[in-house]
């Protein structure tokens, strides 16, 4: 296929400088530290960068909030005592989605003296919507709370001008410093500790642990869970899904019949047979032969799924993320290399080489499985739209790749734009813009060229002479004519839904077309839809016999628990004990009716006496009461002179009566037993037996 250079060229050359401009203003790439300036307090906070634009004379306040996600709203007198790290980030972000594990890692290391909030300002107009940003923080796993600063008015108060920034509060509520751009985890750390040290040592912590309600913590019940991509393959009559949100990948038939799960659902890294190897949020998909090649996001791999043999391996990366961007030409061995967000791999016909879209440095990268090498094809690594040669040309986190078996299309995303590389098979490569102008300009608009307006596409497929777009954000599928660089809007509408008629998206993010039908990866509705292109029809896809995946218990934990320990008590013999248990709720505390209340009971020696019923990862209480009975059943009979040492542990989530900030209060209750004939029959009272 020949496309219209010349008239690429000519628009590109308009935008160039435009583009540049927006680039250095707004880069979501790894960004040094900002202004400096000094607060009241020094900690030694060195690596930290202090704001000089944030009006000292106010106090630091996250008012201006439209709506919370994982809790209810929080002011930041009410979290005196702890240190606060606020993360400013959009969901669109790359850079943003690469912090998330330190910020995991952190609220780990510090759970007792640390808060995070993630200070949400959007970028695209799809972002300010909480809906959306309570999906994605559903699906990015986020278990802090987030505001959604649709204003920008709390970023705009703390004078905040990148994504991501952090922005460091000390215990007394004064900022201490701020950084931007991802990677800087062990600045971070070191910044937290000194100011764990000096509270400490002034008793200025409040080490009670806050507990929120995350929405990555409600069940899922249906079989997919934010799928990210889907393939189908013609020739074998078989469909594969990327269920992203549940790590796994789904191998059916063309109709979702006959469900094949690869993959054992636990977030992992691990090669080996389905049900033991472990993916981290997959993403994009191609297939050779009996080999699939998965896109392994999170883990920043290319893992090979064996059709045959039925096992997975991993054949470039290392499980986690490359922290520098290489020039085009650069390459190594596959296997020790890392990766930086894998999002899509394609191959070409008559390539042995895998095409990567590697969203992480904005550059398209190049594996090849049997010299096990992986390189870099194309890209600068900054993150803008700009044409060219290979290594001169911009991406801005490329995330959907198709072919028409000659040029190698790019969703590009972050620029709203669809690219094309051109000349590969020639060896000199060219990157043109079909659709795209620059960070900024984004919209819903068909049309021609220079003209068109998408917002944050993420997935292609090509098929028939068009060129499908997942215009994620706008919630609808388009076509694009290559040549003449024309678009249209196909099925969908602007706004989101759930429904086959009318057709109704919801963030689309993965595409795959056969003849005859054309099957979306509808991410945040967890459905796949399939459209047939002969009447545009649209249907979901049924998926019989498929559910979650049944991933293994997590045992309770009761942070700073007190300890009560009771008297001996007697207790009939028999096959059970019941455990009368009144929680000591603090005054002016209540508990918190959304959240079940755990407990555990075991015997401290492990003696076996308790029956199967009590289970080691704990029981919930549901809805949480401050007065229950639990029913403790034992492995055999308890006769008159047994003796029994059992420990009952629980955890409440109580909150305050005039506020949505909540703290996990934990107890734990040593109990003595000695059975006896003359004991009474009811049960066994915890509030009144201490000694």
């Amino acid at each position: 296929m020949r496309l219209n250079c010349s008239l690429i060229r000519w628009a590109t050359a308009l935008y160039a400088l435009a583009s540049i401009i927006l680039a250095v203003v707004c880069s979501h790439a790894l960004l040094p530290s900002g202004v400096t300036g000094l607060a009241d307090r020094d900690y030694g906070v060195r690596p930290l960068v202090k704001l000089t634009s944030f009006n000292q004379a106010q106090s630091p306040s996250l008012r201006g909030g439209v709506d919370w996600i994982n809790s209810g709203p929080i002011s930041l007198s009410e979290l005196k005592g702890k240190i606060v790290l606020l993360d400013f980030w959009t969901f669109c972000c790359i850079n943003c989605h690469h912090i998330l594990p330190d910020l995991a890692r952190l609220e780990e290391k510090y759970k007792n003296e640390l808060v995070v909030i993630g200070v949400h300002t959007a970028k695209f107009s799809a972002e300010r919507d909480t809906e959306n940003i309570r999906r994605k923080v559903r699906e990015y796993r986020i278990k802090h709370p987030v505001v959604n600063d649709a204003n920008q008015t709390i970023w705009k108060r703390f004078g905040v001008n990148t994504w991501p920034t952090l922005v460091l509060i000390d215990a007394e509520g004064e900022i201490q410093g701020s950084i931007s751009g991802e990677g800087h985890y062990d600045e971070i750390d070191r910044a937290i500790g000194r100011l764990v040290a000096v509270h400490k040592a002034r008793g200025e912590l409040n080490l009670t642990p806050l507990k929120f309600t995350p929405e990555m913590e409600r069940p899922s019940s249906g079989p997919l869970l934010f799928p990210g991509k889907v393939l189908a393959d013609s020739a074998g009559k078989r469909l594969f899904i990327a269920d992203t949100g549940h790590n796994r990948i789904i191998q059916t038939d063309p109709d979702g019949a006959n469900p094949v799960t690869i993959g054992s659902g636990e977030e992992g890294f691990e090669d080996g047979s389905y049900g033991k190897a472990s993916f981290n949020r997959p993403q994009g998909m191609c297939l050779n032969g009996a080999t699939l090649y998965v896109a392994d996001t999170e883990n920043h791999a290319i893992r090979a799924v064996d059709l045959q043999e039925r096992a997975v391996t991993t054949i470039a990366g290392i499980g986690s993320q490359a922290r520098s961007i290489a020039p085009v030409g650069s390459s190594g061995p596959a296997k020790t290399t890392p990766l930086c967000s894998p999002w899509d791999v394609i191959q070409l016909k008559g390539d042995r080489s895998l095409y990567i879209a590697m969203a992480g440095p904005h550059q398209i990268w190049k594996v090849d499985p049997s010299a096990e090498i992986v390189s870099v094809f194309a890209g600068s690594g900054v993150e803008n739209i700009r044409d060219g040669t290979a290594a001169s040309a911009n991406f801005a986190q490329p995330s959907g790749l198709a072919s028409d078996g000659e040029n190698l299309f790019v969703a590009d995303s972050e620029v709203s734009g669809v690219r094309v590389i051109t000349g590969i098979h020639g060896g000199h490569p060219e990157v043109y813009t079909i659709v795209g102008q620059g960070l900024f300009e984004f919209g819903d608009r068909d049309g021609r060229g220079t003209s068109v307006r998408l917002q944050h596409c993420l997935g292609l497929a090509y098929a028939g002479g068009h060129l499908y777009i997942a215009d994620s954000y706008n919630n609808r599928i388009k076509i694009c004519e290559p040549r003449s660089r024309s678009v249209k809007a196909f099925v969908g509408s602007h706004t989101p839904g759930d429904s086959d008629e009318p057709p109704h998206f919801y963030e689309p993010g993965g595409l795959s077309a056969t003849a005859d039908r054309l099957y979306v990866a509808d991410t945040n509705n967890n459905k796949v839809r399939v459209v047939d292109l002969k009447t545009d029809k649209v249907k979901t896809l049924e998926l019989a016999g498929l559910a979650p995946p049944r991933l293994r218990p997590q045992p309770p934990s009761f942070p700073n628990a007190k300890v009560i320990d009771l008297a001996t008590a007697t207790a009939a013999p028999g096959q059970s004990i019941a455990l009368a248990v009144s929680v000591p709720l603090p005054k002016g505390f209540k508990l918190n009716e959304e959240v079940p209340l755990t407990y555990l009971v075991e015997t401290p020696e492990k003696t076996g006496l308790l029956g199967p019923e009590v289970l080691p990862e704990g029981q919930k209480i549901k809805p949480p009461a401050t007065n229950f009975t639990i029913n403790v059943p034992l492995a055999k009979p308890a006769a008159a002179g047994d003796k029994l040492d059992l420990r009952l542990s629980v955890q409440t989530f109580v909150c305050t009566e005039t506020s949505s900030l909540c703290a996990i209060k934990s107890y734990v209750w040593n109990i003595p037993i000695a059975f006896s004939q003359e004991a009474g029959t009811g049960p066994l009272s915890l509030s009144t037996a201490a000694k």
